[in-house]
């Protein structure tokens, strides 16, 4: 299966030589571009920081790769980590107080942090400050050291589940939509020619068309279409060959994988194509619920195949094109 889930590590290496390391060189979301790079700008002009930032959108759309390129544009240090990673006060004190002035600490999945460690990050995004509290009982006191005058650029794929203190406290909040078409498909040829794969343009449109408006899809697709390639001893990838890949990877022209095309059908035949809860669509189809709101469900709801409503969700008449099922006969004209 090949899906917008987090990168392992391995791919993470693989991945590095793809990544943009300029806002010239970064493909798609113009407006959030030309809008940091004048936050940028601005900010080395009067020789300050720049304020924190928040990157919010589905997997894969890139969030990592702008905080890097943002720190590089500052021409700054940039210190990684994520939510889930800083599990105690003193993770949290010890990565704010190796920070110099103008570094930026980039945390992925932001909304993962517990209560605790926001308290803790309140103040060192206001004042630059690190309360640490020494002792216990009676006998505890309180120090405060200063910190450095830092960037945070929190990275999150679930807005609405950051608290409303910390989300207020970020100075800049940008959207990443997914990419159009055309975007992805200059994308495959950039990741393709960086690679030294062979890829004509009907092979680089139809990888382009597969990969769910995503660039970490389509750089992913890419590499598994080069394989069948190089099994097959063809040099460059047509649309034949990528047709023949995606055949047997299961991916539809339309980007759709197994576990896609399940959920669908599964909300047609099981729940009469919706409304169905998130809880039990998850029981039925033996996936997370997380795993299929963060994964599955934003490309799904993107192309019109699914729809939210107040009391769940529901299958879409392109949804039922699509699988080539007949729409029931008293399907809700509101939602046709």
């Amino acid at each position: 299966m090949i899906s917008t889930a987090p990168n392992t590590l391995d791919e993470q290496i693989t991945d590095t030589p793809l990544r943009p390391q300029s806002f010239s060189e970064y493909v798609g979301q113009e407006k959030i571009k030309r809008n940091l790079d004048i936050f940028i700008q601005a900010a080395k002009k009067r020789k300050e920081t720049i304020d924190h930032v928040l990157l919010y959108g589905s997997a894969g759309l890139g969030k990592t790769t702008m905080a890097h390129i943002i720190a590089k544009e500052m021409g700054v240090n940039i210190k990684v980590t994520s939510g889930p990673a800083i599990e105690k006060v003193g993770d949290l004190g010890s990565i704010l107080t190796n920070l110099n002035d103008g570094d930026v600490l980039f945390i992925d999945e932001i909304h993962r942090l517990n209560k605790m460690i926001e308290e803790v990050l309140y103040p060192a995004m206001e004042d630059y400050k690190l309360d640490i509290i020494i002792g216990k009982g009676p006998a505890a006191r309180t120090i405060q050291l200063d910190l450095p005058r830092f960037t945070l650029i929190g990275a999150t794929t679930r807005l609405g589940s950051l608290s409303s203190p910390l989300r207020n406290r970020f100075g800049s909040t940008h959207h990443l939509e997914f990419y159009t078409p055309e975007e992805i498909e200059r994308i495959v040829k950039r990741s393709a020619h960086i690679l030294n794969i062979g890829l004509d343009q009907a092979g680089a449109k139809k990888i382009a068309d597969s990969s769910r408006r995503t660039p970490r899809v389509a750089n992913r697709i890419l590499k598994r279409v080069r394989d069948y390639a190089q099994i097959k001893n063809i040099s460059t990838i047509t649309n034949a060959i990528a047709e023949e890949a995606l055949k047997m990877y299961e991916i539809d022209s339309l980007g759709l994988e197994p576990t896609d095309r399940h959920i669908i059908s599964t909300l047609i035949h099981k729940f009469k194509g919706g409304p169905a809860g998130i809880q039990a669509l998850a029981a039925v189809t033996g996936e997370e619920v997380q795993t299929i709101e963060d994964v599955y469900e934003p490309y799904l709801i993107q192309i019109g195949f699914l729809a939210r409503t107040p009391r769940g969700r529901v299958v879409t008449p392109h949804g039922y094109n699509h699988l080539d099922i007949a729409l029931p006969r008293d399907y809700p004209d509101t939602l046709i």
